[in-house]
């Protein structure tokens, strides 16, 4: 299974953008953010008819989100987070689509800060932490998807020095954003690229997106069956260079949830079923290394009694054969290990090399 997070930046605008987009990549889920359309407005039709079931949550002028489904409808399962009867504001959609829990997303901007879109985003930030633990511990396959206008690190951007006073960069944005991360998500995009820099945002101005002068703030967090179940992650750069492009570009993770949703089910990861298996096993081996130890015991000190008849010179000689011929093989396997880690670990790094490109800005106005 594909899954997609896209900032499209006004579906209605660029809606043959995402059409293209579609046809072309084929995501099995795609959670869309800042439609900047409401409900009424959405292109229901032309999605529909490029194969995709969809569900939206908009608002007039910004914001607004949609979780589409390939040859599927997606199930509603929440719209908005909890704690948030007096927002009005089109930021959260959840839906079940084939065992998978999904929960699209867009967070406030914040900017300006200091000051009370600040405090918006960091009060939203609050709700969507505690919310996210309790499904993070429930154990079910989820992904979080969406624009969490939030750098996660210096590492995340291509220069600080224009944006220490964003507040996608602020402290306490990325303190909000590590809360997350230490209830047990996985970071999918720096899971699969934890030296490259990959961005999915690059500003409209400067010369960014020409320059690759971008942005990581779109992230896909995973529970820990979908962890498990990763098997690539990316972003189709391709599509910012587009003509009329949103200032982001698509992020994906590919997943093969067989084992993932079949462990969550029987209310146990797929680690989890591991260990349980080994633990059954444990006891029968535990059982046999005594006997195999009693037998080896017994036939050492039947050897001990016949040795006695013989002369100790020869068990000496004999004796000291043994263990250099031991340690020699020994000390032959010690040496080559380390070169059989180094290259597993060269293997791994080669075959994590991916494609990244650059992204676009962010506007004050979210």
């Amino acid at each position: 299974m594909k899954i997609a997070t896209f900032n499209i930046n006004g579906i209605r605008s660029r809606l043959a953008s995402l059409l293209v987009w579609l046809e072309r990549e084929q995501p099995d889920v795609a959670c869309l953010q800042e439609l900047k359309a409401p409900d009424s407005g959405f292109p229901a039709a032309e999605i529909r008819a490029a194969g995709y079931g969809a569900i939206w949550h908009g608002q007039t002028a910004w914001n607004g989100v949609a979780i589409l489904a390939k040859g599927a409808t997606p199930v509603e399962t929440r719209r908005g987070l909890p704690g948030g009867d007096a927002d009005a504001h089109s930021r959260y959609l959840e839906a079940d689509i084939e065992g998978l829990r999904v929960g699209c997303l867009y967070l406030p901007n914040g900017n300006p800060q200091p000051g009370p879109k600040f405090d918006y985003k960091l009060e939203w930030f609050e709700r969507l932490i505690a919310y996210a633990n309790t499904l993070y511990t429930s154990g079910q396959p989820v992904v979080l998807a969406g624009d969490y206008n939030v750098v996660p690190t210096d590492f995340d951007i291509y220069n600080t020095r224009s944006w220490l006073k964003d507040a996608l960069l602020q402290p306490e944005s990325r303190a909000c954003y590590a809360r997350l991360i230490e209830q047990g998500w996985t970071d999918a995009l720096r899971t699969q690229f934890p030296q490259q820099k990959i961005y999915t945002f690059w500003d409209y101005f400067r010369r960014h997106w020409e320059t690759n002068s971008g942005l990581r703030i779109d992230h896909l967090l995973l529970s820990k069956p979908v962890a498990a179940a990763l098997r690539g992650a990316g972003v189709d750069t391709w599509v910012r260079g587009e003509p009329h492009a949103s200032d982001h570009a698509p992020a994906w993770i590919e997943l093969d949830l067989t084992r993932a949703v079949t462990a969550s089910a029987r209310g146990k990861t797929p680690r989890a079923a591991a260990q349980k298996t080994a633990a059954k096993t444990a006891p029968g081996a535990a059982k046999k290394t005594v006997a195999r130890k009693t037998s080896t015991t017994a036939s050492k000190t039947g050897a001990k009694t016949a040795a006695k008849t013989t002369k100790k010179t020869a068990a000496k000689a004999t004796t000291k054969t043994v263990t250099k011929t031991d340690t020699k093989a020994a000390a032959k396997t010690t040496r080559k290990k380390p070169a059989g880690r180094a290259a597993a670990t060269t293997t791994r790094s080669a075959t994590k090399s991916a494609s990244a490109s650059p992204r676009k800005t962010r506007t004050s106005h979210r």
